[in-house]
């Protein structure tokens, strides 16, 4: 997850690759622990199940995710605030820029996570 203020990462794990985003975004809310109560979560239309969007709401957050085109009862999001998702977008692209990351040459988990916070590091630093 992205403080879209600071534009800091604030959580961040490793899934199969065969997983589907909602559940872990359930991880990820979990490990914050209610830490940013009141904060947007910007999230796309892969979390706009109904399990998530209601873990969200019990965790303090307000969700922001637009339905998928195939809900039967679609329903209303703020649509400027949405916008400011591209920021995680944009750090998403930045990370990817790394080929080491894009590739995932590292073998073990560690080694993988140590080189994406590297990422980071460079990345703020310019």
């Amino acid at each position: 997850m992205v403080s879209a203020n600071d534009k800091v990462v604030v959580e961040m794990h490793l899934s199969g690759g065969e997983r589907n985003d909602s559940p872990e975004g359930r991880v990820s809310m979990m490990a914050l622990d209610g830490k940013f109560r009141g904060a947007l979560l910007l999230m796309d239309r892969a979390y706009s199940g109904e399990e998530t969007r209601a873990f969200a709401a019990e965790s303090g957050y307000t969700a922001i995710v637009p339905p998928t085109k195939s809900h039967k009862t679609p329903w209303e999001y703020d649509r400027a605030e949405y916008k400011g998702r591209n920021t995680v977008e944009r750090l998403f692209r930045r990370l990817k820029a790394f080929r080491r990351v894009c590739t995932r040459y590292d073998k073990t988990d560690v080694m993988f996570m140590a080189f994406i916070q590297l990422a980071f590091v460079f990345i703020w630093l310019k």
